[in-house]
């Protein structure tokens, strides 16, 4: 009996290889058999079961990059700038939206939502994003060709994402009464309970409309031919903002309006959500692929969840000054421009990895030291979509302040020094995500995790992080030097 040897890099890069694993041997002497143009017994390196295993089951190299032609540029910058302008306009509108309800009873007196706004707004990174990743890369790898197939990985995404959902919502308001606790140094069991009902009742709820828009998303996509790596992450993100934080001034308004009165309403709202947990694990367990990420997958969702709360205590504290409380107005579309174009070149450089290299090996010109030049000035096709992407955000970012002025009624003209600090801020945020994606998807690809779930929520919580930091430094030094800014 032959046994099948792991493939070489040339072996992976020309698509002669046939993708089965070692215990499956029997199963690659049928393949063999079948397919007369395989020239070797290769098997794959799959993902170690103790690290994190993709939803996908198999999607090691398949060698397809290979005979895939080359994206033109102009298809890929149209591809990319319509749900981009489209993502922008929502966060725009998300924005406005934050800009009306501070001044709300309910976030006057509940302070604490506004740690819990990133947090839960971040989930976008941590569970759309995460999943448009997944089911792009496994259009692009063929693994969605039958109905069968199709359903099992998008059912088995789909009750995941709401387990995740659930819990996520749970923690993100722990962590806000906690930060808002060592912030105030008081605590009201009343607002504790409200916190808990409005971030799961809204994680749950915009987690179930977006995840089902995410799925028509991925198959329109692969109906008309479109490369889903660079449309389906900013559609996720596109109204994602302004669904969500919809969905959380009203909850919160709501709750807030009788929870004097009718009290048991928000403990029946968290009991009711907590007992569907036990069908989401059921429906999530049958899927074995979903099985290994509900067991394995936690790590880089809970530690963004926690990334993007730090950035909510910023926005809290800069709220708390009156004169600072312009910054509510920008937050949201400098951290979601920010988060979708890092999101586009994730999902890129992880499709190319999983089609053209076994994880654990890196390509050539990454297997040196670091250079971040070399990330926007080498000759491949994700060197090129990097470029793009810089490119857009000063362009991008001047069109939607022109949106916010337009959309005030032209009554706030933007200063030159609040448009070039603005500015500033969303080009060095956009250029550190870009590195920081670059080199922590190779680096989990080096160590055998699944960049489609580790690297976006990761990259898209640092981008709020950063987005809220710089944007709040920005207005800081403004009123420091006296200048409004058009706030």
């Amino acid at each position: 009996m032959v046994v099948p040897k792991p493939p070489n890099k040339k072996q992976s890069e020309s698509g002669k290889d046939s993708s089965l694993s070692f215990m499956n041997l029997s199963d690659t002497i049928k393949h063999l058999n079948y397919d007369k143009s395989s020239s070797s017994t290769d098997a794959v390196i799959l993902f170690e079961p103790g690290e994190s295993d993709p939803l996908l089951s198999n999607r090691a190299s398949t060698g397809k990059d290979a005979g895939r032609p080359a994206e033109p540029l102009c298809s890929m910058v149209l591809q990319i700038l319509v749900p981009f302008l489209l993502a922008g306009l929502g966060t725009v509108s998300a924005g406005m939206l934050l800009d009306v309800v501070q001044s709300w009873d309910v976030f006057l007196d509940v302070t604490e939502l506004f740690i819990l706004i990133p947090a839960v707004l971040g989930m976008k990174g941590n569970l759309e994003m995460t999943l448009a990743s997944r089911l792009s890369t496994a259009v692009n790898a063929g693994k969605m060709e039958t109905s069968k197939e199709k359903w099992e990985l998008i059912l088995g995404n789909l009750a995941l994402k709401q387990l995740q959902a659930t819990l996520l919502g749970l923690l993100a308001s722990f962590l806000a009464i906690l930060l808002g606790w060592m912030a105030e140094g008081e605590l009201s069991l009343k607002h504790v309970v409200l916190l808990c009902s409005t971030s799961v009742s809204t994680a749950f709820v915009a987690s179930l409309l977006q995840g089902v828009i995410m799925v028509g998303v991925i198959i329109g996509c692969k109906r008309m031919n479109i490369n889903p790596d660079n449309v389906a992450t900013p559609m996720a993100a596109s109204f994602g903002d302004l669904i969500t934080l919809s969905l959380l001034a009203c909850f919160s308004h709501w709750f807030y309006s009788f929870m004097d009165f009718y009290s048991y309403v928000l403990y029946l709202v968290n009991l009711s959500f907590i007992c569907l947990i036990p069908v989401w694990v059921s429906v999530s367990s049958k899927h074995p692929a979903s099985l290994i990420l509900l067991r394995t997958g936690w790590e880089p969702i809970v530690t963004a969840m926690v990334i993007s709360s730090m950035g909510g205590l910023i926005l809290d504290k800069t709220v708390s000054n009156q004169n600072l409380s312009g910054v509510l107005l920008y937050a949201p579309v400098i951290n979601g421009v920010g988060g979708n174009l890092v999101s586009i070149q994730s999902s890129r450089i992880s499709t190319n990895l999983h089609l053209n290299f076994p994880p654990g090996e890196l390509p050539e010109e990454r297997r040196g030291c670091f250079n971040p030049c070399r990330i926007f000035f080498g000759p491949g096709a994700n060197h090129q979509s990097a470029r793009v992407l810089l490119l857009l955000v000063l362009p991008g970012q001047l069109l939607f302040l022109f949106t916010i002025y337009l959309m005030k009624g032209g009554l706030a003209v933007p200063s030159l020094l609040l448009t070039l600090f603005y500015l500033s801020a969303a080009l060095l945020q956009v250029f550190l995500l870009l590195c920081l994606a670059d080199c922590m998807v190779h680096r989990l690809w080096r160590r055998g995790k699944d960049p489609d779930s580790y690297a976006i929520p990761y990259l898209t919580a640092l981008g709020d992080l950063l987005g809220t930091a710089l944007t709040s430094l920005a207005v800081f030094l403004l009123w420091c030097i006296g200048d409004a800014g058009g706030l």
